[in-house]
């Protein structure tokens, strides 16, 4: 086969394959194919420039930074859509469009996507220019970042010409990437999907729209040679055409099932993987739209109906302050409760001191709260115009609410902490997190029977969990002989787990699993780290500067001197058990790997000891940085976080023969 007519297969093929992932939502190869074919692609066009063309699937990764934008004037304007709030304007607006037709009609009830409107031009079936909204009449050429939305097609499955309306958006996964991100480079975060991806869309470096993983959805179009008859019609030769076309779009003939699709949705929307606001309503037939005609700033046969706003007003009555197993104080307002995004809010976090002089928070300040990613209530703002002068400023208590030892604030540190060994607020948190399952994992340990054995003085640190008495066991409430046994079971199984669940399950300050895993490994023995330098610390690859000084820190303080003897004289192993691993030469050396899901044939922690094993670095969480998502049965959200951010996909049976092919 000839270069060129290789190159014209890979680009058909790889649209084709993209035409079924964000289309149809229906893969038929694997994300490692398609990584393949496109590399075969890349190289083929790098050793034969002149066959480049601005379609190709390569053209997706950004170009040179532009200078400024190009103005771009909208063959047909680009109107902005009267607005319904409620059900009787949704009456009222079907009513008008009956009496104005003189007679019933179809409409169209579609999801109002909260992102950027955009326009995008196809000359016999080649994307030639994209551009925003602007003021309707003028917006902005932005052709080189909307071609590196994947979603895109850069060249249609048939040579229409005609010009497509859409939404681009950041879909939530994404958005949340993105900000973590963006917080551990110390960047200021996005408030909100729709303002990251138009910052996004808006950007003169291509490239860096390229790495925000957006989206869109086709909804419309302008000046067109299809040969649609109606809205619905059209929709379906888009997508047929090869565009992402929402399919929650549902036709009505009814003012009722208008309203069921309204009420639907609005109870449903947190569960969508991406943003909306409302609901877009039309005219399905396009006669009856020419009939109804505009108005000289919106159409008359479509409007939108507004969700009510998810941000709402209530009252600070009062700041409780709680304390974390690391010491940390969080302060918490107590709302008068108020109904937001489907539920009753009393509480939120005020996270530290800073963040309550940055906002200005008072006692008995009326405050705007909204839930953050439609689940954890957050205050947007203070609402200053409606202060009384009776709000008062909220003071941090000098001393620890839990055990009443004087509080600090470290150096470089926004959190005020109690950094007494004896408080019970970080003894029991730190039992909690000592027997939970990422750690010593002993069953029947629960948050409640921790604090009961707390409360009964069975227990005052984790060593005491070690010389639990069978006999005063079975005097607790809840207590029979089988649980009793069970427990007492599950605690002596643990003394055999290896050295990083010990070295995790002590709740050094910043030593994660990861941390605990590379200090068990390198130093293999509870004394190696304890008696191991700063610079020794510091020396491991992953270990930073904090960390290291966290572990000298917590070595060097007596008691912890003291509790890690005590475990070793009540038969705790103390020794690391895994395999050590050459990292440098390892077969799966610098992957980043996360499990999730059910595995049928091993444990996920055994498949992560085995794949570390391997050189892997197993971590909890899907970002950019992870390589590979092992996904078993019932895999939730990290496996939609992962195909959003095009990261390669094992099943078990791929897992399983990658361990045998090393092993």
């Amino acid at each position: 086969m000839e270069v060129k007519d290789r190159i014209e297969e890979l680009r058909r093929l790889l649209e084709q394959y993209g035409y079924e992932y964000y289309v149809l939502d229906r893969p038929t190869v694997p994300d490692s194919e398609y990584d393949r074919l496109l590399r075969e692609l890349t190289e083929l066009e790098a050793e034969n420039p002149e066959w480049i063309t601005p379609d190709s699937p390569t053209q997706r990764v950004g170009a040179a930074p532009l200078d400024a934008f190009n103005k771009v004037t909208h063959d047909l304007p680009m109107l902005s859509l009267g607005n319904v709030f409620d059900e009787e304007e949704i009456r009222e607006w079907v009513e008008r469009i009956e009496r104005s037709l003189g007679r019933s009609t179809t409409y169209v009830a579609e999801l109002k996507f909260d992102g950027l409107a955009i326009s995008l031009k196809y000359e016999e079936g080649r994307f030639v220019r994209g551009a925003t909204r602007g003021d309707g009449t003028v917006g902005e050429d932005i052709t080189q970042n909307l071609r590196t939305i994947k979603a895109l097609p850069l060249r249609l499955r048939d040579a229409e010409t005609v010009e497509v309306r859409g939404e681009a958006y950041m879909p939530k996964r994404s958005f949340e990437a993105l900000n973590e991100e963006r917080e551990a480079n110390e960047e200021p975060l996005f408030a909100n999907p729709r303002n990251a991806a138009a910052g996004s869309l808006r950007q003169l470096d291509s490239s860096i729209t390229a790495s925000r993983n957006l989206s869109l959805f086709a909804y419309g179009v302008g000046i067109n040679t299809l040969a649609a008859r109606s809205h619905s019609e059209a929709m379906k030769e888009l997508s047929r055409l090869g565009f992402p076309v929402n399919q929650e779009m549902r036709t009505c003939e009814t003012v009722e099932e208008i309203l069921d699709f309204i009420h639907h949705w609005t109870t449903e929307r947190p569960n969508l993987p991406y943003e909306i606001d409302g609901v877009v309503l039309k005219v399905d037939r396009y006669d009856d739209q020419e009939e109804l005609g505009f108005t000289a700033k919106s159409p008359r046969f479509a409007t939108a109906y507004k969700f009510p706003a998810e941000e709402v007003m209530t009252t600070v009555e009062d700041v409780d302050f709680s304390v974390g197993r690391t010491g940390k104080v969080t302060p918490r307002a107590r709302f008068s409760p108020v109904v937001v995004a489907g539920s009753t809010v009393t509480y939120a976090t005020l996270h530290n001191a800073d963040f309550i002089k940055e906002k200005d928070i008072r006692l008995h300040d009326k405050v705007i709260i909204k839930k953050a990613g439609d689940v954890i209530p957050a205050v947007v703002s203070v609402v200053t115009s409606e202060r009384s002068g009776t709000e008062a400023e909220i003071e941090f208590p000098e001393r620890c609410p839990a055990c009443s030892s004087e509080l600090v604030r470290l150096e470089g540190e926004a959190d005020i902490r109690c950094v007494s060994p004896e408080c019970p607020a970080q003894l029991v948190e730190g039992m909690i997190h000592f027997v939970s399952r990422t750690a010593m994992n002993i069953d029947g340990l629960g948050e409640k029977v921790v604090r009961q054995l707390y409360d009964k003085g069975a227990i005052h640190t984790v060593a005491d969990l070690y010389r639990l008495d069978r006999e005063e066991l079975l005097t607790y409430e809840r207590m029979g002989e089988t649980s009793v046994d069970k427990l007492l079971a599950a605690v002596d199984a643990s003394k055999g787990n290896s050295l990083e669940r010990l070295l995790f399950g002590l709740g050094i300050r910043l030593v994660g699993q990861k941390a605990a895993y590379l200090l068990a490994e390198r130093f293999e023995t509870m004394e190696g780290i304890a008696q191991a330098t700063y610079d020794d610390i510091l020396a491991i690859e992953g270990v930073g500067s904090k960390i290291a000084d966290s572990v000298k820190q917590y070595f060097d303080h007596p008691e912890a001197q003291h509790l890690v003897a005590d475990l070793a004289g009540l038969g705790l192993n103390q020794r690391f058990l895994g395999q050590k691993v050459d990292h440098a030469n390892a077969p799966l050396a610098g992957k980043t790997i996360v499990l999730t899901g059910t595995l049928e044939s091993l444990k996920r922690s055994e498949a992560g000891k085995r794949l570390q094993a391997l050189g892997a670095d197993v971590t909890g969480s899907v970002s950019k940085k992870t390589d590979i998502l092992v996904a078993g049965e019932k895999a939730g959200s990290k496996l939609t976080k992962a195909e959003t951010l095009g990261i390669e996909i094992w099943d078990e049976t791929r897992l399983l023969s990658e361990l045998a092919k090393y092993e």
